[in-house]
């Protein structure tokens, strides 16, 4: 099972891949950008919950002076969120919150070339990035360079388009996943996204009401109770062009993400 991302730019929703059954480890590539603050938000909110190992990873352009320290300050977010003190050290949010978090340089002259080499190298549960237009990520992550990232890896990916709502307030670090739009066909079988879905989205406390299974075209597929979780649910029916439709119909529900 592939969980497609969207590349739609215009679309105002996330989407994500899920493949695996636990997230331990995610990975957030940053370029220092805006958008990529706002990707590393959900990066951090969602290691929290999980109390997984977050590894920043700094995809530095050519020819530029990218710094740390054009970073988010991670201690002053965790702060406003009422998590930290400001006055707390840096080891001390391993103490206090359970997570570990390493920041790591692509050492490489390509750095799509860069960012597969540690992915493969660490296998991450969870990558989480930003895709900006045609500025910052997009340039190397742009289309199906991105799409190739997790099909190659197998390796679920949270994109943040530069329209996309999010479901994490930066702010107050609040998550809101009360909308997940999840498209179903007979093939591949949803039985094991299913599965998958509610053990991976079961440490953020997602109520089973917030699904909504999405089939476009005639003759739905059943979907059975998986668990106590995940109780049986209908399949509502659409038609239209597959990826159109799609959209529609997460902008029509507010959907906060899509997840296929």
């Amino acid at each position: 099972v592939v969980m497609q991302g969207d590349e739609d730019r215009d679309a105002n929703i996330a989407s994500a891949r899920i493949l695996q059954t636990a997230i331990q480890t995610i990975a957030h590539p940053t370029d220092f950008s805006d958008g990529s603050a706002d990707a590393f938000a959900h990066a951090l909110r969602m290691a929290l919950d999980t109390k997984s190992h977050l590894y920043l990873l700094h995809v530095k352009a050519p020819r530029r002076s990218d710094a740390w320290t054009s970073f988010p300050h991670m201690r002053k977010l965790l702060s406003n969120w009422g998590l930290m003190d400001r006055d707390d050290s840096p080891s001390q949010i391993e103490d206090k919150l359970g997570i570990r978090v390493s920041k790591v340089e692509i050492q490489d002259r390509n750095a799509m070339s860069g960012l597969f080499d540690f992915v493969l190298g660490h296998r991450p549960d969870l990558i989480v990035l930003a895709t900006h237009g045609r500025e910052g990520l997009n340039r190397w992550l742009r289309g199906s360079v991105s799409e190739e990232l997790a099909r190659r890896t197998h390796i679920p990916t949270l994109f943040l388009g530069p329209n996309a709502k999010g479901f994490v307030d930066i702010e107050t670090g609040a998550m809101h996943l009360d909308q997940i739009l999840v498209p179903v066909a007979h093939q591949p079988s949803p039985l094991r996204a299913l599965n998958i879905l509610t053990d991976v989205l079961t440490p953020f406390g997602i109520s089973p009401t917030a699904f909504r299974f999405l089939h476009i075209g005639d003759d739905p597929p059943q979907i059975t109770a998986t668990s106590q979780e995940m109780p049986l649910h209908d399949v509502d029916v659409a038609e239209g062009p597959v990826t159109e439709t799609i959209l529609r119909v997460a902008r029509d529900s507010s959907a906060n993400i899509i997840a296929m």
